[in-house]
């Protein structure tokens, strides 16, 4: 399932985003681009490619995957509590308790 949401990935910002890329900056295919010194060459332009690759999987991963789960576990903590507040010293400790083991409070029935 992962190679595919890469590879969809992949396609998404070669078909997508590139082109689009290309309007601003004039250039479609960041591939070529490169620089000489000193008579090194560096090719960074595959860099540029795979950077917005992977700034574009993280974004998805993060709005498709990581927000949705974080939504799903606020709200079932907050349908089922599995712990609650001590009266008296306010530490935290589990809905069943009938003694608080901070302040040794005794609390009413859960």
């Amino acid at each position: 399932m992962g190679a595919v949401f890469a590879v969809l990935v992949k396609s998404f910002i070669a078909d997508l985003i590139t082109p689009i890329i290309a309007l601003i900056f004039g250039k479609s295919d960041f591939g070529q681009l490169s620089f000489t010194i000193n008579g090194s060459h560096f090719a960074y332009g595959d860099f540029i490619n795979n950077l917005v690759t992977f700034l574009t999987t993280a974004a998805a991963m993060f709005f498709f995957v990581v927000k949705p789960y974080n939504a799903l576990m606020a709200r079932r903590s907050e349908e089922d509590p599995d712990s609650k507040e001590c009266p008296e010293c306010t530490s935290t400790i589990p809905v069943k308790a009938r003694r608080c083991p901070q302040c040794t409070a005794q609390l009413s029935a859960a």
